[in-house]
């Protein structure tokens, strides 16, 4: 059983999760923690792999959030719609480019060249972060994009796609497959990045 105590983070209650889903209970010291009954649930994924998920995920939407609103604006390239509807489903709102939209690789490379840049300018870190499914398809599409961009000395960020491609290979090896999973893993992002609605 997973405890919000054991969390490396301050704790926030989730967006959706009331008071009422949590419980006080004893620790194995004999101290009282509060516990959320959606963590007591077995979740298919494991916890380890669930919480190295979400801590990577809550990384990318910080950075992904609008400069407005704390974030970096930094953008994901993700592969298709499907994937652009999984990741908005995790609370990503800021800019996520499609690889599928009927350009040519060179025209998308140029375009994102154009907008991004070579590196964000809001952070320093890198221009943009590649989210392609971990599947042969997907990992081929990623060498490429990441070689064509670096070639223009782009700096692109790919520590969220590695990271689940660790602790989701079991599970599926598709951005999208993501989505059956939303219910575990959004509050968890939740707690390691609170919404910025949070503290409006």
């Amino acid at each position: 059983m997973l405890c919000i105590q054991e969390l490396p983070c301050r704790i926030v209650l989730p967006r959706g999760l009331r008071t009422s889903a949590c419980r006080w209970v004893p620790d194995r010291y004999g101290e009282r923690i509060l516990m959320s009954s959606n963590f007591g649930r077995r979740n298919p994924l494991g916890e380890e792999s669930l919480m190295s998920s979400a801590r990577a995920l809550a990384r990318a939407r910080s950075r992904n959030r609008n400069p407005i609103q704390g974030g970096s604006g930094c953008p994901i390239i993700v592969e298709g719609r499907r994937d652009l509807e999984t990741l908005r489903a995790l609370g990503f709102d800021g800019p996520i480019e499609l690889v599928n939209r009927g350009w040519s690789q060179s025209r998308l490379i140029a375009h994102l060249h154009d907008q991004y840049g070579r590196r964000n300018p809001f952070d320093g870190g890198a221009s943009v972060m590649l989210m392609m499914d971990w599947d042969r398809t997907g990992e081929r599409l990623h060498d490429r994009l990441r070689v064509r961009m670096q070639s223009l000395d782009m700096s692109i960020d790919d520590s969220t796609r590695r990271v689940l491609m660790r602790s989701m290979a079991m599970k599926g090896s598709t951005v999208e497959g993501l989505k059956t999973h939303v219910n575990e893993l959004n509050p968890l992002i939740d707690t390691v990045d609170p919404p910025p609605s949070r503290f409006l």
